[in-house]
């Protein structure tokens, strides 16, 4: 097998979380494009005929692949457990797993409520354990299966009025280590990216700040934002047979952010 056939994703079916729009609608699609089919879940889901004409949705059959979609909101425990038995009985098989959802809440510690560390942890972090526990314990069984957190720059830094968030994507880089120490030996990879400062809609309050997106702009090397299919690759990689013996790794695709 050639190197490029390892990158090869043919026959998988992806579950891809958060990918009505931005990072995980380009994962989605370079997943498409690499040969995956796509399960594809997020809020802004109907469960109605009308998902098939999202841009997600149509990007993916372009690519000549199958998408169907779910909506669940990840902050509900009921409705996470629900969308996963629904997605069980429809699709046995997940060979890929994109924890990929998230969400951020921006206030000083002192005025950072019970009710947003709450919602920030519930969607950042306890979905994301869940969704791998679910279906990892079904990857460990078969002895295969690929699993891609979406870890942050905060997984190694504080930020700023972000504290909840900054907890929970530490923790997710963590969790990824723990999966990794556990089902590396099951044939289970599980690993992360860690984007840099990306145009989505969760940065557009600080592309909103000209002092901030300024300082911001000063310290990368690349000297732009990221957009959201720089990412793809690195998700395509630990999605794929390249990736067999890479375990626990939280790959940071920032344009030089942390070299600084």
């Amino acid at each position: 097998m050639g190197i490029l056939d390892q990158f090869k994703l043919d026959g998988k079916i992806a579950l891809v979380t958060g990918c009505y729009q931005g990072i995980g609608q380009a994962i989605a699609i370079g997943l498409a494009q690499g040969g995956a089919d796509i399960v594809g879940v997020d809020m802004s889901f109907t469960g109605t005929d009308k998902d098939t004409e999202s841009e997600t949705a149509l990007a993916v059959k372009k690519a000549g692949k199958n998408f169907k979609a779910y909506p669940c909101d990840f902050s509900d425990r009921k409705q996470l457990y629900e969308f996963i038995t629904k997605v069980k009985a429809d699709h046995p098989r997940i060979d890929i797993l994109i924890n990929n959802a998230g969400t951020i809440k921006r206030k000083p510690a002192v005025e950072h409520s019970d009710d947003y560390w709450d919602f920030v942890i519930s969607v950042n972090l306890t979905a994301q354990f869940i969704l791998s526990r679910e279906f990892g314990k079904d990857m460990v069984a078969r002895g295969s299966g690929k699993i891609v957190f979406t870890a942050s720059l905060l997984s190694f830094q504080g930020g700023i009025t972000v504290p909840g968030y900054a907890a929970s994507k530490s923790g997710v880089a963590r969790l990824a280590m723990a999966l990794a120490n556990e089902w590396a030996s099951k044939g289970v990879n599980v690993n992360a990216i860690a984007p840099g400062y990306i145009a989505t809609a969760n940065t557009a309050a600080l592309r909103a700040d000209p002092e901030r997106s300024k300082a911001i702009l000063d310290r990368i090397p690349a000297g732009r934002w990221g957009t959201p299919e720089d990412l793809v690759g690195a998700v395509v990689f630990l999605s794929s047979g390249a990736a067999d013996y890479v375990n626990g790794v939280t790959l940071i695709v920032d344009g030089g952010w942390m070299g600084r």
